[in-house]
C-alpha cells in the first residue's frame, strides 16, 4: 500500500496552481518510517496573489526556470494521501483517484477541546518547547509535510489497533463527519440537536459538503 504525506504551496487564486510540492512515502501508520521524500517547485502561468505570497514568501521570478505547473504528477502508485485538510492539496493535484487522510479532521476528532487545530497550533500542543524553532520555516512544503508526519504520530498515539492505512483512512473518513454545526443559525449546535426542517433546507442546498450531507441524514 503506497501512502503519501503531502502538501503543497500555490498562487492561491481562485484555480490555484502548484509552485512548490512536496512528499513523504511512509511505509505503515505503525512505523512512519520514511522510505522516499520529495520536493519540487514549479512555474505557474499566472500570478501568485499578494495573499499567498504573505504566507509562503516564494516569489514569481524565483520560479522562472522551474518545470511548469502542469508537469506535476503523483506517483502512479499512490492509494492514500495524508495531509492537514487534504482535501485542497489533493484538489491542486487535479483530484487523483486516491483515498484521503486528513489530520485536521483527525485531530478535531482525537483531541477535542483545543481552541484551534491548524497545523502551526498542533505543533505547539505536541512540541511548544521547539515549536517556535520548528515553524520558522512552516509554509515550506517540505517543512510543512515533516510538521504533519511529527502531528500525525502523536494523533496515531491517540488510537487503538489501527495497523494499516486502510484502517487510518476509515477513521479519518468517520472523523470528518461532523457532530457540530459550523455556520448559520444554528451555528454551535450539535447537528443531531438541529430542528429537522432546518436540517431538510440545508439538504435542498446545492454543492453541500459530503460529510455534512452524512451527518444530516444521520450517518454519522
Amino acid at each position: 500500500m503506497s501512502a503519501l504525506l503531502f502538501d503543497t504551496e500555490t498562487t492561491g487564486t481562485a484555480q490555484p496552481q502548484i509552485i512548490e510540492a512536496a512528499w513523504l512515502r511512509l511505509n505503515n501508520p505503525v512505523f512512519l518510517l520514511v522510505e522516499q521524500e520529495f520536493e519540487q517547485r514549479y512555474r505557474p502561468d499566472e500570478a501568485i496573489t499578494l495573499g499567498a505570497l504573505a504566507t509562503h514568501h516564494i516569489y514569481d521570478e524565483e520560479l522562472q526556470d522551474c518545470p511548469a505547473h502542469t508537469d506535476f504528477a503523483l506517483p502512479a502508485d499512490t492509494q492514500y494521501l495524508i495531509g492537514h485538510n487534504v482535501d485542497y492539496d489533493w484538489t491542486c493535484a487535479g483530484q487523483p483517484a486516491v483515498k484521503r487522510i486528513c489530520t485536521l479532521a483527525l485531530a478535531r476528532h482525537l483531541l477535542p477541546g483545543l481552541d484551534s487545530y491548524s497545523q502551526s497550533a498542533l505543533i505547539y500542543h505536541i512540541d511548544r518547547k521547539n515549536a517556535r524553532e520548528r515553524l520558522r520555516q512552516a509554509h515550506s512544503a517540505l517543512a510543512d509535510v515533516h510538521n504533519c508526519l511529527s502531528v500525525l504520530h502523536f494523533l496515531l498515539g491517540h488510537t487503538q489497533n489501527i495497523q494499516t492505512w486502510e484502517q487510518l483512512w476509515q477513521l479519518s473518513e468517520k472523523a470528518r463527519i461532523p457532530t457540530v454545526l459550523r455556520f448559520g443559525k444554528h451555528k454551535g449546535m450539535a447537528i443531531a440537536d438541529v430542528p429537522q426542517d432546518y436540517k431538510n433546507w440545508l439538504l435542498r442546498q446545492p454543492d453541500l459538503d459530503p460529510y455534512l450531507i452524512k451527518a444530516l441524514q444521520g450517518q454519522a
